[in-house]
């Protein structure tokens, strides 16, 4: 029974040492985490990056309205964001909702109520969010450059409705616009170029 238990907590010493060595640096998660914003947006962008226990700090204060989000290196993919500050509380609130465990519809419910009842503000005008992301991505350093990524552009307009914009529910063609969730807090318009 020693020999186990001591070959368990061997076990877990060598799988948080590995989850520890992944967790890039911060000019890596910058570099990377930026590309999802439009190039003149970058170096004036706040950054959040994971930090050697894989939480999500701030690890660079900008000056512009954009806060970009690094990729997760412990998740498979690539995928870093980058959205308006006026999302910032509906953002931060769905990742303290992910982390105590609700799933996507529970996060969606509470977020409505308390976007509804006045404690969770939404943007009063269109905000954007661009996702830059791959199950093949990657950055690569040297270059730059992403690789083996799609950027995906969303726009929120809480409560617009397909009769308030006259978007589509549905994308009618290959990449096309189209209104996701209408009605609702978190209506936003869904624009995936088919690269």
């Amino acid at each position: 029974m020693k020999n186990l238990r001591s070959l368990v907590a061997l076990i877990l010493i060598i799988i948080q040492s590995s989850c520890e060595a992944q967790i890039p640096n911060e000019n890596l998660q910058i570099a990377e985490a930026v590309m999802a914003a439009p190039e003149e947006k970058r170096a004036e962008a706040t950054v959040m990056g994971f930090d050697e226990k894989n939480e999500l700090v701030i690890i660079r204060e900008g000056s512009n309205e954009l806060i970009c989000l690094s990729d997760d290196p412990l998740k498979e993919g690539f995928s870093v964001s980058c959205y308006h500050r006026d999302l910032e509380p509906f953002m931060a609130r769905g990742r303290v909702l992910k982390a105590e465990g609700k799933s996507r519809g529970e996060i969606f419910e509470i977020r409505a109520r308390e976007v509804k009842s006045g404690a969770l503000k939404m943007p009063t005008s269109p905000s954007t969010l661009q996702v830059l992301s791959g199950s093949e991505g990657k950055y690569d350093f040297e270059t730059g450059e992403v690789v083996n990524a799609n950027l995906r552009y969303v726009v929120y307009i809480p409560y617009a409705t397909q009769e308030s914009t006259g978007l589509p529910i549905r994308p009618l063609v290959p990449g096309g616009a189209w209104l996701m969730d209408p009605g609702t807090h978190r209506a936003h318009i869904m624009i995936t170029p088919n690269l």
